[in-house]
């Protein structure tokens, strides 16, 4: 697969631009592509239950050295200013954003539609016993 024709990984420029997040988290993501548009990066500054993250995230199918192709899944690692990594898989169903904690079809995830204009995103970070809502306006 050509990262030419690559549309799945093409979803993800509906997220680029810098977002400002409000509800259960509040403060601003922006997304931006690498050289090349193989790779997308969230840059993160939020508050969430008391606690300030702040981070980078790269986004883009994982292509080990030597590989003829790029695997399957849109994954992303999470880089934490605390010292975390988290791993993450992308999707764009039309206009739902999932984002699954660790692997595809994990019981910890994010859902969220599109407004119709693109401009805001509505959804909630779920997991086994919590979660909470956030809504993303892009601000740019």
């Amino acid at each position: 697969m050509s990262n030419k024709q690559d549309t799945a990984l093409a979803e993800l420029d509906r997220l680029v631009g810098t977002w400002k997040v409000s509800g259960e988290a509040t403060g601003q993501v922006t997304y931006s592509w690498l050289a090349g548009r193989h790779f997308l990066k969230q840059e993160v500054d939020l508050w969430q239950a008391g606690q300030h993250i702040t981070g980078i995230e790269i986004i883009g199918r994982n292509k080990p050295f030597g590989a003829e192709e790029p695997g399957e899944d849109i994954i992303a690692r999470f880089y934490g200013s605390e010292g975390e990594t988290l791993d993450y898989v992308y999707e764009i169903d039309g206009d739902t954003l999932t984002i699954w904690s660790g692997e595809k079809g994990s019981p910890a995830y994010y859902r969220a539609r599109f407004s119709p204009d693109g401009d805001s995103l509505s959804g909630d970070w779920i997991w086994p016993g919590g979660g909470y809502h956030a809504e993303q306006n892009r601000v740019r």
